[in-house]
């Protein structure tokens, strides 16, 4: 079957199927790299751990972040 044949059938296809063909498409072209994967879940649990402890005192408002990084593209 050609591309541009399976392209047709998978458009005709309801949308949660073509979301599931999208995901697995994605994932077989970004594999997870499992160790590294696992180094940011411990950093992530960390985190969270010394912020609920009140032991971080770094913690930065989620709509701070996203201002500054707005301010970086728009540069």
């Amino acid at each position: 079957m050609n591309s541009k044949k399976m392209i047709e059938e998978i458009t005709a296809l309801p949308v949660e199927e073509r979301v599931m063909i999208i995901d697995s498409l994605l994932r077989s072209l970004n594999q997870p790299e499992s160790e590294i994967d696992k180094k940011w879940i411990t950093a992530a649990q960390q985190r969270l751990m010394e912020m609920r402890s009140g032991t971080d005192s770094t913690a930065i408002p989620g709509n701070q972040v996203f201002d500054r990084i707005w301010q970086r593209f728009q540069k």
